[in-house]
């Protein structure tokens, strides 16, 4: 081009098109029929698509809760890879004897890289459903393969979904096994804890503090009922002395006692006594609140009193016998061995003697059982001081016995859970994939793709025959109108003749 600066209008961009013409459709004939040439002549790849829908679980998951709680994208991620291995692509090339002239000459790594990428899975995302497609030579091939390619991913989805529920259930088996074990040991302990400090634990505290107070009340009546036997004691013991004093002031006979214990004795006397030894009876057993104590005291009050009246109203005679000459020593003791044997002899001595053997055996008795209270006491007092203690201890066993027990109530929840899931997915009743849409025979070929071949080649050859005609047109040094001729001459041009055609006559 001489004139660089020169404006171009519609009318010169028509004038240099058809100049350079034969530029352009000569590039653009041959990279058209290149590209043509090639569509026809290079090998033909079909592709066939299978649709797989994501099933929701049957049951609600109110009733039963899956174990599986994985998403969809990892786990189809996962069941990808698993299919994608090397064994399971090599069992597909062998079934369906692929890549025939492949094998010859690849090795089998290459083959299953080669299956790989003509294997495509795409998700749709929160759709609930992906795709599975194989691009390959045959078309009767490429539908059996992405049908075979579809069943193993939904084998594998039950095996994986099966696999963990089964897993699970194990696991937490196992764990609930364990934990059981755990809680019979503990419970076991807890028993024992019990059985050697049984009467310290802290919810007999209560009862042995009843039993405490009641003990300490029988203590205490024991203790009333002993100083009274041992104030009977004393009395029966001072009624036998003065019975022996009276003895001693009574003569005596040849033929014995004159008179034995006074049978000329007053019958209130005899009321009196038996009556006090009544009183004594009764305050052994009762306290001296009891109704019959008081009956007996105001009894005893009124008898008391009226012997006093009648000592007052007359006077008892005593009959006594006095020797008149002293009788010797070996006679008064001889006197005295008979007074006391006849004294022995008598009912009323025989029932006082009586009567203080009973009492001293009560006091043995009574002494006895104090004894035993007593010991009795401190051993619950011992256990209300050793209540805390052991309380401390057992709440520790027990703290660990709760949480234990806790845990394994929590586990066999789960565990029963886990083994209804795995009954789910045995049943095929938990999320499953469907095949909704099959593989079919494809029509035409996926590659390649003849449209888009030949218009490729045709903007690459347009492209390639204006570039040619560009610069062509730019490399050219000819005249074509007067401004060129003034830009190469330096000439302003006068004027100029056109071009003249020749026309039909």
């Amino acid at each position: 081009m001489i004139n660089p600066e020169k404006s171009f209008s519609v009318h010169d961009y028509v004038e240099i098109l058809l100049r350079q013409i034969w530029y352009i459709i000569i590039p653009l004939a041959i990279i058209l029929a290149g590209a043509s040439l090639y569509a026809m002549m290079s090998p033909k790849e079909y592709r066939t698509t299978t649709l797989i829908l994501v099933t929701p679980q049957k049951v609600p998951e109110s009733f039963v809760r899956p174990t599986v709680t994985s998403k969809i994208e990892d786990r189809l991620q996962s069941i990808n890879q698993e299919i994608m291995s090397q064994t399971r692509l090599e069992q597909v090339v062998s079934e369906f004897k692929l890549y025939p002239e492949e094998v010859k000459s690849k090795s089998k790594e290459e083959i299953v890289g080669l299956m790989r990428k003509n294997i495509k899975v795409e998700l749709k995302g929160k759709e609930g459903y992906f795709n599975i497609s194989y691009t390959g030579k045959d078309p009767g091939t490429v539908m059996r393969v992405t049908n075979k390619l579809a069943s193993l991913f939904i084998e594998e989805n039950l095996k994986f979904r099966e696999q963990q529920a089964q897993g699970t259930s194990d696991f937490l088996s196992i764990e609930l096994n364990a934990t059981k074990a755990k809680l019979e040991e503990q419970e076991k302990e807890i028993i024992h804890f019990k059985r050697q400090f049984s009467g310290e634990l802290p919810e007999q505290q209560v009862a042995n503090t009843q039993v405490l107070q009641q003990l300490q009340l029988l203590y205490q009546r024991i203790g009333e009922s002993l100083r009274s036997a041992q104030d009977r004691k004393l009395m029966i013991q001072k009624q036998i002395s003065d019975t022996e004093l009276l003895l001693a002031s009574t003569p005596s006979t040849k033929d014995g006692l004159a008179f034995s214990l006074n049978p000329f004795k007053d019958p209130q006397l005899v009321q009196l006594e038996q009556l006090k030894s009544q009183l004594a009876d009764l305050q052994t057993k009762y306290t001296e609140k009891h109704p019959d104590i008081l009956v007996i005291k105001k009894k005893i009050t009124e008898l008391e009193a009226k012997i006093e009246k009648d000592k007052l109203g007359k006077k008892i005679e005593e009959p006594i016998t006095v020797s008149e000459l002293p009788a010797p020593k070996a006679k008064e003791k001889t006197e005295k061995k008979e007074k006391e044997s006849g004294l022995k002899l008598t009912p009323q001595y025989k029932q006082l003697e009586s009567q203080l053997l009973s009492t001293d055996l009560e006091i043995e008795r009574l002494k006895a059982d104090e004894e035993k209270v007593k010991a009795q006491i401190n051993v619950y007092r011992q256990r209300i001081e050793n209540t805390p203690l052991r309380e401390q201890a057992l709440n520790l066993i027990s703290r660990d016995y709760q949480n234990t027990k806790q845990n394994y109530e929590i586990l066999l929840r789960k565990s029963q859970d886990a083994q209804q899931a795995e009954n789910l997915e045995r049943r095929q009743k938990g999320e499953q994939f469907k095949v909704i849409d099959p593989a079919m025979v494809p029509t035409k070929p996926f590659r390649p793709d003849i449209p888009k071949i030949i218009l490729f080649g045709f903007l690459l050859g347009m492209g390639s025959g204006l570039g040619l005609a560009f610069l062509r047109e730019q490399v050219d040094s000819s005249f074509r109108d007067p401004g060129d001729l003034e830009a190469a001459m330096g000439f302003k041009v006068i004027t100029s003749i056109p071009k003249v055609e020749k026309k039909a006559a």
